[in-house]
């Protein structure tokens, strides 16, 4: 693949998850990859979340706010 289809994108929901976009490494803070199975993924803004990084939801519930 090239060009646009290697494109990383980050979109910030409001009061949601980062949506990832396209061939993203995401790793520890010990620098150590995290297996990601699919091209998008939602990452935890809230912290709240069971599966951290990713988002599984709970913010919805917890009423969690972004100013962006």
């Amino acid at each position: 693949m090239s060009g646009a289809q290697d494109a990383v994108t980050i979109t910030a929901y409001p009061d949601g998850p980062l949506l990832v976009r396209g061939a993203a490494v995401i790793e520890t803070s010990d620098g150590e990859p995290i297996e990601v199975t699919r091209r998008t993924v939602a990452l935890c803004r809230c912290g709240l979340s069971t599966i951290k990084p990713f988002c599984d939801g709970t913010h919805k519930a917890a009423g969690f706010r972004t100013d962006a």
